[in-house]
């Protein structure tokens, strides 16, 4: 099914870019390479929803044939009937799993990476004002524009603190960074040490300073998360804790559906063969349309649920997780029933 659908997503997604693609120039081999990614990266969204509609026709198939009934007229278990549907679960939940972690994160890089550049443009793609930073234990750091492509900032504060104390701070109009000697210049230097009774101030026009900060993490592009494996994007993540990133619960469900999707293969998988199982007077079409309706339900709350914990405080967790808690309890309602 994936097969025969991902031809027709890459048809309709090539008519709708044409235009900008060929206005563009890009190259044959770009364009290629971009619609691998493409194939790779929404493989990965839709294998659980995939795997359940096959799962619906083809035991909708047996069902329509009285093989089901055959099955268990012989003595065979529901649970013996369902014991390769799980294997075939399995397998396919390995796959999710490795593409989720490892091979996905690969694929949207060069993914975002062509859509931002070609299609879209970098508008919006990072914070470029009123961006603060923590970026060690004791230093913050605040500007009020970020222009990415020469990595420079305007109106730059840094606050250096030793415990709850502020011990002096640098202000600059300008802050760029110089990938010759890989040191940050300033422009209108004003450096102001707090002291026990009077402040010192020194100023320079110009000053050089070797700042322990990566200018590309200073502010992530909005697609970060999804362009790291497992391992990187745990750490990430702590990174951007303590510089007080407003995105953590964005991140964190990208996080968290690394480990989720391939639970909702199992859980699907259930689901798909308790309702199909059984022969209905409107054959494969009636289990089709309640099968398409239960995934259609499924994604409505993936969606919600994901944006709410990336647009407020709403737990992460909760939100990746609750569609599986709900949909694994309709399962077992369902395989129960179905046995019986």
């Amino acid at each position: 099914m994936l097969l025969l659908f991902i031809p027709i997503m890459i048809t309709v997604n090539l008519a709708e870019k044409i235009g900008k693609i060929l206005e563009k120039e890009v190259p044959f081999w770009e364009v290629m390479e971009y619609y691998l990614n493409f194939t790779i990266v929404f493989a990965n969204l839709l294998f659980p929803i995939f795997l359940f509609l096959s799962v619906i026709w083809f035991t909708s198939k047996l069902a329509n044939n009285t093989e089901v009934i055959a099955f268990l007229s012989s003595g065979v278990s529901f649970t013996r009937f369902l014991r390769p549907y799980l294997i075939g679960a399995s397998i396919v939940a390995a796959i999710a799993l490795l593409l989720g972690l490892y091979l996905a994160p690969k694929a949207n890089t060069g993914f975002n990476e062509f859509k931002y550049k070609y299609l879209k443009g970098r508008a919006g793609v990072q914070d470029t004002k009123h961006v603060y930073s923590q970026i060690n234990d004791n230093d913050i750091i605040y500007v009020s524009s970020f222009n990415p492509s020469d990595k420079s900032g305007r109106n730059f504060t840094l606050e250096h603190f030793e415990g709850n104390e502020l011990k002096y701070k640098i202000f600059a109009d300008q802050i760029k960074y110089d990938e010759k000697d890989s040191t940050y210049k300033l422009t209108r230097y004003v450096k102001r040490v707090v002291g026990q009774e009077d402040d010192s101030i020194f100023i320079q026009r110009r000053m050089n300073f070797d700042f322990k900060f990566n200018i590309e993490e200073f502010t992530p592009v909005s697609y970060a998360a999804e362009t790291k494996t497992y391992s990187d994007l745990v750490r990430f993540i702590e990174r951007e804790k303590k510089k007080g990133s407003s995105q953590i619960g964005r991140y964190e469900v990208v996080k968290y559906r690394k480990w989720s999707l391939p639970v909702s293969v199992f859980i699907l998988t259930i689901i798909g063969l308790s309702v199909s199982s059984v022969k209905r007077r409107g054959g494969m079409g009636v289990n089709l349309l309640f099968g398409i309706s239960i995934a259609l339900v499924y994604v409505f709350f993936d969606k919600i649920f994901g944006v709410m914990a990336e647009q407020s405080s709403f737990s992460p967790l909760v939100a990746v997780w609750f569609p599986n808690i709900i949909f694994g309890i309709l399962a077992i309602y369902i395989l129960y029933n179905a046995k019986r």
